[in-house]
């Protein structure tokens, strides 16, 4: 009976070793998985993100196809959230506390993360990469759990300011925006880029709620301002309607459009693209509409994983590069965690991303990040729309050496 217990004993401590600590401890692990979690508008007014969520999951279905990440397949979690944060909250904490994913990973939206934002850090549960440019994401002393991704929403807005005061120095400037920290993020970035010529150039600002049904008025509003700047603040639906009622009124102003509305198939193609010809924007992925890209091996992959792997999903869809290239990010910081993927090193691991380069990043952009710096990429360069795709021009900027 001693012998047989002593068996169990040692067989179980032995399959305690193999496993490691991570499986032994971590929610979300065992020795042949990894959940994630995440949440996305697949219904709703911002549904045209709907095709991130799905590219996570079928660039999932390829590392998970060659093997997983240190044997380990990853089971990717994702809900509809309908871009409503009270449907984030419910949804977020059915990850947590149900399915107990050992990591959130891009869950979309400013207000629905800002919904979510304190108790993800009260539960120390990895928050990362998310789907905002909001600047509240790099804020590691407050909520060290919480980590952005893309370059935030006032640093872009600042780029644009210092174009428009070299460029268009008398300008007067029509904003619209989204009610919301989304929308109040990058107004700030335009004002504070300003600076003292905010009070004399910007004439009218407009916002809109996201249950609005049509921003018709407000681009009225705009063009009977005298704006002849105009800073477009929309997600895809508004963002559509935007561009379509300028031109159909005939408003032709200095248009800059921000980078989350940026996509050909879900935002200029639907616009029309003679009434989106001129628009700026800025980037900091390859734009997979360029053909200057087509012998491009990153491109290349991209295109092969998307026929293979998510063939429903549109080649034109710049969110689609968007979604493959933080997916490639995630297996990363996956990867660095080795054995142990207790939540404590998947964050460890989150905050040691060193010059990584990934392929649909635009040439010299890195992802860095630090205990102390939660924003992963920092560089854009301009990019104008000419008819048929974007073009860059101008310097690439680095909000990191500011």
């Amino acid at each position: 009976m001693r012998r047989g217990l002593l068996l169990t004993l040692i067989a179980a401590f032995g399959l305690a070793v193999t496993l490691g600590p991570a499986a032994a401890q971590t929610p979300g692990v065992t020795a042949t998985e990894v959940k994630v979690g995440n949440t996305n508008p697949y219904s709703g007014p911002a549904s045209a993100y709907g095709t991130i969520g799905k590219a996570l999951g079928a660039y999932f279905k390829k590392v998970n196809d060659e093997g997983g990440v240190n044997g380990r397949k990853i089971n990717y979690i994702s809900y509809d959230d309908s871009y409503s944060p009270p449907k984030a909250v419910e949804m977020v904490r059915k990850l947590v506390e149900q399915d107990e994913v050992a990591a959130l990973f891009q869950t979309l939206g400013t207000p629905t993360n800002t919904a979510i934002h304190k108790y993800v850090n009260a539960q120390k549960v990895p928050h990362l990469f998310v789907a905002t440019g909001a600047t509240k994401w790099n804020d590691p002393k407050n909520f060290p759990w919480s980590m952005g991704w893309q370059p935030n929403y006032q640093t872009e807005g600042r780029i644009y300011a210092a174009y428009i005061l070299k460029n268009f120095p008398d300008a007067k400037i029509g904003i619209l925006y989204q009610n919301d920290d989304y929308g109040k993020d990058y107004r700030k970035g335009l004002h504070d880029g300003l600076g003292e010529a905010a009070k004399k150039m910007v004439v009218l600002e407009q916002t809109y709620e996201v249950t609005d049904p049509t921003i018709d008025s407000q681009i009225v509003n705009l063009k009977n301002s005298g704006a002849t700047v105009f800073f477009n603040v929309t997600i895809p639906k508004f963002a559509v309607q935007a561009i379509k009622k300028a031109h159909d009124i005939g408003w032709k102003p200095a248009h800059f459009l921000n980078n989350v509305s940026s996509s050909l198939a879900t935002v200029l193609k639907p616009a029309g693209l003679e009434a989106s010809r001129g628009l700026i924007t800025a980037l900091y992925l390859k734009e997979i509409t360029d053909p200057q890209w087509k012998s491009d091996k990153g491109f290349q992959d991209w295109v092969a994983w998307m026929k293979k792997y998510y063939p429903e999903g549109a080649l034109d869809d710049q969110a689609n590069a968007f979604a493959y290239t933080v997916a490639q990010a995630m297996t990363q910081v996956l990867k660095q965690c080795g054995n142990d993927l207790s939540r404590e090193n998947i964050l460890k691991q989150a905050e040691n991303l060193k010059n990584v380069e990934f392929p649909l990043l635009l040439p010299g952009i890195k992802v860095n990040t630090s205990p102390t710096d939660h924003a992963p990429i920092e560089q854009e360069q301009l990019a104008k729309f000419d008819g048929e795709r974007w073009v860059l021009f101008g310097e690439l900027y680095d909000a990191a050496k500011k």
